[in-house]
């Protein structure tokens, strides 16, 4: 996978957080394939957070969470969750149509007029609904980033601004919309800003007043301007060095390239809370629900499809989860629930392209199955 790729690859009140269990450490399925997930050529340590359909939650970790102290990895402890954060990001969007600030088939030229150009792109004939599903056929400026996944550190402390992030995909060539699924992430930073411009109010505010304050999420924020560390217990995060092949602490990094596309910091429990709330109509109205809920196909064979903002993920028992994989350096999550009241989450410390044995992200992704199938 290029670098890129694994880059990309978020009215009534809620309750409050789901109560965490302390993290199991003997034989049961979940924590077996868990301890599969760590160890030598793989994952430093892993975190998860399992709910049953009866909103009963058991907190997991497996391996090391700070490979200098060998401390251990802090139950539900704080993760970046890199393009996960996009489920957040739609969800305000999709509030704002629901009250009727924002068309989902408008242009983007009726909120942004004159910000999105370059070669082989029509801004007035990509709508709101296209960047939310990533249909818009704009290029995704992590492209020009990360052609390598050394490329991942030279950016480790830089400060971006949204605009220069969109600057970086006008300068590249796009493809006619509605051409089909594209994953770009520069369709959430375009997303974050019309956000901005309808409500004249910063679009980090938003996330965390519409979404993460309104369902009472206790251990998930937006990072502010510069800052580059993660509050509270947390994990370290690696990423693979390709001039010494040696893993190489990430966890200290200015997130500001991910913004309204990847920037979000939260913990297994508060994904599942947040995943809950969405499903049971907590967040958005039902015609807005009912909408992000409304899939194209992205790989058939795997049967998955997305909507706006959500990937539908067939589970190997029948039925399909809902949820958005994030992959930002040093942190990789992977997600779902279901209508059934299930959620399940799971984090590793360090990307796929940093571990040597990648079937490991084939077992990550059966593990979520396993919780949600799980009787």
């Amino acid at each position: 996978m290029t670098a890129a790729a694994v880059v990309a690859v978020g009215g009534l009140a809620f309750a409050g957080p789901i109560p965490t269990a302390q993290a199991e450490t003997h034989g049961d399925a979940i924590q077996q394939r868990m301890d599969k997930l760590v160890g030598v050529d793989r994952h430093p340590g892993a975190l998860a957070a399992v709910r049953d359909r009866r909103g009963s939650t058991r907190s997991y970790t497996a391996g090391i969470g700070d490979l200098r102290t060998s401390a251990n990895v802090p139950a539900n402890g704080r993760v970046r969750i890199g393009s996960a954060s996009k489920m957040f990001a739609s969800v305000v969007v999709l509030q704002l149509v629901g009250e009727g600030k924002v068309e989902l088939d408008a242009s983007i030229e009726t909120y942004l007029p004159g910000l999105v150009r370059g070669r082989g792109i029509d801004a007035g004939k990509i709508t709101v609904r296209q960047l939310l599903q990533h249909n818009s056929g704009l290029p995704d400026y992590t492209d020009s980033m990360f052609k390598t996944m050394g490329d991942f550190f030279p950016y480790q402390h830089v400060y971006l601004e949204p605009r220069e992030l969109v600057d970086l995909a006008n300068a590249a060539e796009g493809r006619p919309s509605g051409g089909g699924w594209s994953y770009s992430n520069t369709n959430y930073v375009l997303a974050g800003l019309i956000a901005q411009r309808v409500t004249g109010r910063p679009f980090n505010e938003l996330v965390t007043t519409r979404v993460i304050q309104r369902i009472g999420l206790r251990d998930t924020y937006v990072p502010g301007v510069g800052e580059e560390g993660i509050r509270g217990p947390h994990p370290s995060g690696y990423q693979r060095d390709p001039a010494t092949e040696k893993l190489v602490d990430f966890t200290q990094m200015d997130p500001s390239w991910g913004w309204g596309a990847g920037q979000l910091i939260s913990t297994p429990g508060d994904i599942n809370s947040f995943l809950r709330a969405l499903l049971d109509g907590k967040l958005l109205k039902p015609a807005q629900l009912a909408q992000m809920r409304s899939t194209i196909p992205t790989d058939p064979q795997l049967g998955r499809g997305y909507g706006l903002g959500l990937f539908s993920i067939s589970l190997s028992c029948g039925g399909v989860a809902w949820g958005h994989r994030g992959d930002i350096p040093g942190f990789s999550t992977a997600d779902g629930a279901t209508d059934d009241g299930r959620a399940a989450t799971v984090v590793v410390t360090s990307l796929t392209g940093s571990v040597n044995d990648q079937s490991v992200d084939a077992e990550r992704a059966a593990l979520v199955d396993a919780a949600l199938c799980a009787k």
